[in-house]
Parts: C-alpha cells; sequence; structure tokens
C-alpha cells in the first residue's frame, strides 16, 4: 500500500510541474508579426508592396520591457540593442518635483530608443513612485509660463545608486535644480560621476546643480540664459545658447540651454558614451500635426528621430511652417479615463500644402485628440493611402490609429492602438493585439504600431529596424542590412 501511494504521489507531482511550465510558457506567449521586406503580396492586403510574414508566437524578439506598474502612466525601463547585441551602457536621470516635463521624458525615452538602459531616480523617492513636471513655454511674456505636466514614474531608489554602476548622469531643467543643488547626496553624485572620468550632462536649470557641485571650473558650458551668472561665478567658460537649440561637449561634459535642444543634447551624449548610429543617410521623416495632439506623442519621436540624424518634417492641415499646433497632456491620474492639461505650443517646421510623399522615407502620425478631426480630412486620408502605396514606413501611436482607420491601409495588418481605438482598427480588417503591456509595439511589414507614449522606445526603435538604422559601439565594424531582410 505504501509502494502504491508513493507512486500516485510522484506521478500527481511530476503533473503538477508540467502545469507549472504550461503555465510560464504561456503567460509570456505575445503573438507578433514577423518583419519582412519581400516584394510579394499579402494575401488580402489592400495595397501592394504592405506584407508581413505569418504571425510567430515568439514575443517581439529582442524588446523586452521590465514592466513598473503604476497608476499614473507607465514609464517602462527597456533592455534592447538596434544592433542585434547587447549596447551595455547605463545611465542615471536625476529626477526632482516639478522638473520641466520634456526635459524629463525626451531624455529618458530618447537613450532607451537607442538601446542604452537608464534608471530614473529621485532624492527621497523609490521605484514606483512618481514626480510632478512643470511645462516652460513661451506664451508672449517676459519669461516663460508654467502648466503642470505628466506624472513622471520613477523605476529605481535614488538610496540604492552606485556611480560605479552607470557610464553617465543626465539632469534635466526645470524648477527641481534649484533646490536639489541644496541637497549634500545630489553633490556629492555628481562629483562622483566627474571624478570617475563618466560622462555628465545637464540642461537648461541644470546646471544650477553643476555649478554647486563645483565642477564647471574651466570647462566650456552652456545653459538657460538666466543660468549663465551662476555658471560664470562657478568658473565656467560660457557659451551663449545662440541659437537656443544647441549643446555644447567639454570632455566628459554635455550641456544644452533648452528642451529645443534635445535632438543634439542626446546625440551628444550618445558619442559622449561611444556609441554611433548607422544607417541613417539623410533619410527623411514626416510627421503629421493637428491642434492637441498628445504633447509627448508628438515632442519625443519628433526630437528622437533628429538626434538619430533625419530629417523630420513637422506639418498641419491648413497651417504653414510660421505656425505652432497647441497639444494635449494626456495621463492617468485616478480616473476611468485619461485627464488632459494643456501641453507644449509645438512648432512647425514645413507646409502641409507642398508635401509630396515621394520626398519622404516614412511616416509617424502622433496620437491625442488630433486624430479625429484630421480623419475625417480626404487630404490627410489620402496622404497616408500615398505613403502605403508608395512602399513607405508609416508609424502611428495611440489615437494616430483612428486615420489609419478611415483609409484602406489596416486591411489585414496585425497592429495594435490605444484600447478604445480598437473597435476601429477592427472594423477597418485589421488583425487586433491587445496592448498588454501598454508599453508594447508592433511591426507588420512596413507598418508599425504601438498604443500610448509608454511605448515610444519599443515604438521608435522598431521604426528604426523597419528604416535600416541601427546602433552599435563607436569603431565597431558596420553592419550591412542584406536585402529582404527579415527581422527574425
Amino acid at each position: 500500500l505504501i509502494r502504491f501511494l508513493f507512486s500516485k504521489a510522484r506521478c500527481m507531482h511530476r503533473f503538477i510541474l508540467f502545469l507549472a511550465v504550461v503555465a510560464q510558457v504561456t503567460a509570456f506567449h505575445v503573438p507578433s508579426p514577423i518583419l519582412t521586406r519581400s516584394g510579394a503580396a499579402r494575401t488580402g492586403a489592400a495595397i501592394s508592396g504592405w506584407q508581413a510574414a505569418p504571425v510567430s508566437s515568439r514575443r517581439l524578439g529582442t524588446f523586452k520591457f521590465n514592466d513598473v506598474p503604476s497608476s499614473r502612466g507607465l514609464q517602462t525601463p527597456l533592455s534592447l540593442s538596434m544592433n542585434g547585441g547587447p549596447v551595455d551602457k547605463k545611465v542615471l536621470l536625476l529626477c526632482g518635483d516639478f522638473m520641466e516635463d520634456s526635459e524629463a521624458m525626451v531624455p529618458f525615452q530618447g537613450l532607451l530608443s537607442h538601446g542604452i538602459k537608464v534608471d530614473a531616480v529621485c532624492p527621497g523617492k523609490k521605484a514606483g513612485d512618481t514626480c510632478r513636471t512643470a511645462i516652460h513655454d513661451f506664451e508672449g511674456d517676459q519669461t516663460y509660463t508654467e502648466k503642470p505636466g505628466h506624472n513622471f514614474a520613477l523605476n529605481a531608489d535614488f538610496d540604492r545608486v552606485s556611480v560605479a554602476e552607470y557610464d553617465a548622469i543626465v539632469i534635466p531643467g526645470g524648477r527641481s535644480p534649484e533646490y536639489l543643488a541644496l541637497d549634500p547626496k545630489v553633490i556629492g553624485l555628481v562629483q562622483g560621476f566627474n571624478s570617475a572620468g563618466k560622462v555628465v550632462a545637464s540642461i537648461c536649470h541644470g546646471q544650477q546643480i553643476l555649478s554647486a557641485a563645483g565642477i564647471l571650473a574651466g570647462r566650456r558650458c552652456t545653459a538657460y540664459p538666466a543660468v549663465g551668472p551662476v555658471c560664470k561665478a562657478a568658473g565656467a567658460v560660457w557659451v551663449d545658447p545662440s541659437p537656443i537649440d544647441m549643446a555644447v561637449t567639454d570632455g566628459n561634459l554635455v550641456t544644452a540651454a533648452a528642451w529645443p535642444g534635445h535632438p543634439q543634447f542626446i546625440a551628444q551624449i550618445v558619442a559622449a558614451l561611444g556609441l554611433k548610429v548607422e544607417g541613417v543617410n539623410g533619410k527623411r521623416l514626416l510627421m503629421l500635426c493637428g491642434d492637441y495632439m498628445e504633447d509627448y506623442e508628438a515632442m519625443v519621436p519628433f526630437q528622437v528621430m533628429t538626434s538619430f540624424g533625419y530629417t523630420v518634417d513637422t506639418v498641419c492641415p491648413g497651417k504653414t511652417s510660421a505656425d505652432t499646433c497647441k497639444t494635449a497632456v494626456h495621463d492617468f491620474e485616478g480616473d476611468q479615463t485619461y485627464s488632459e492639461k494643456v501641453g507644449h505650443n509645438f512648432a512647425l517646421n514645413a507646409d502641409f500644402a507642398k508635401v509630396s510623399p515621394g520626398s519622404y522615407d516614412g511616416l509617424i502620425v502622433p496620437g491625442g485628440r488630433a486624430p479625429e478631426y484630421l480623419a475625417l480630412d480626404p487630404q490627410v486620408t489620402g496622404l497616408v493611402e500615398a505613403f502605403a502605396a508608395q512602399g513607405k514606413p508609416i508609424a502611428s501611436i495611440c489615437h494616430g490609429q483612428q486615420i489609419l482607420a478611415a483609409t484602406n491601409v489596416l486591411r489585414g495588418k496585425t497592429c495594435t492602438a490605444y484600447p478604445a481605438v480598437g473597435p476601429a482598427c477592427k472594423l477597418a480588417g485589421a488583425n487586433w493585439v491587445e496592448p498588454n503591456p501598454i508599453s508594447m509595439a508592433v511591426t507588420d511589414g512596413l507598418l508599425v504600431t504601438a498604443a500610448a507614449w509608454p511605448g515610444h522606445p519599443e515604438f521608435l526603435s522598431q521604426l528604426n529596424r523597419v528604416m535600416g538604422v541601427h546602433v552599435s559601439a563607436a569603431g565597431a565594424a558596420p553592419r550591412a542590412t542584406p536585402a529582404g531582410f527579415s527581422l527574425y
């Protein structure tokens, strides 16, 4: 009897182990399309040249997220490579309450998009906590206005930071530097990075911290003009920020004057880390804008793709390069749907009426509230269909898929979007992928889609893959992109 019971127990143990393995495998089963660039037309596809290989059961290749749940917006640290192997660089982002909104998020997601790991910390806070941000903009007054921005989620603990673990520290501007500069732990941390010869990058008012740390003496630097006197008093060799979108590198020190300088700021940080971007080769992107597009979903793709070396033209129907678009800050703050606040004024740099799809290599469509009215404009839908017909990549995020759903671009394609846009995508004939996690993105042939701004790193990385652009260590052998390449 004992031998019989023991035998049954052993069988039951094996069965439980089998169920556990099945459950673990199933939990990570997220269908994802395979990117191909062959010329054959996909069965059921509305436009020739837009093809996807059969959907794979693997999870988005090397694009893996270590998700940090938050009730207020999800920034998720990314471990990815844009060149087939890990970039192996790690950056610390020094945050504080009322740092400038875009000066936190654009470097954070921009560096992630380059394959760099970024830890965001704040003194007195832990991973999962948030920092409130401020939107600083010029709206006709003698100095900048301030409006409430997004809630920025931290993903690491300040008290556990060790300089030895990182290759660089990045300091956003805004109002946080004026109080962080009084914190001995912050000063010691910045001095530690500088003494170790690691990259110290700071933008706008962030140089208040550098001045307090005593690391500017004899160094060329720029900053927001009002911070110039304190930089000079700290012994800096002052570089007047003209134009305002410039950045300056002096050895391990990278500085910029304000958020318009993000493209140069990020590009110089990447170079200082010993990385290089390959494959851009003069490529041009068009970004389709509209009033009350989501602030991050306009600013991050525009500035980050510019930092890679693309020329990005921003246009809006009925407007010219002399105009701006209002943006909206969409965030989750405890209500049943996202809240909305007024964002930055986004400057256009090209005329919609002069756009020719043949002059561009790809199209970016931000989300927010703009797509719901842009989808009614025949010029807009015609432009999108022209990009598809010419075999040009289209990247759309969040509510941007409302525009795609008003065309024949989604028919037979696998895509994701903000969940509320799912029904429209399905009605347009798309193969719907539930955005779980919200930070995911999906590539199907020449179509790249994402669900919301937490997905920017993966969204932009997948767009770069489609465009044949990658990041590698400086001095590494160039990676050729073979004709007819496949993502997997």
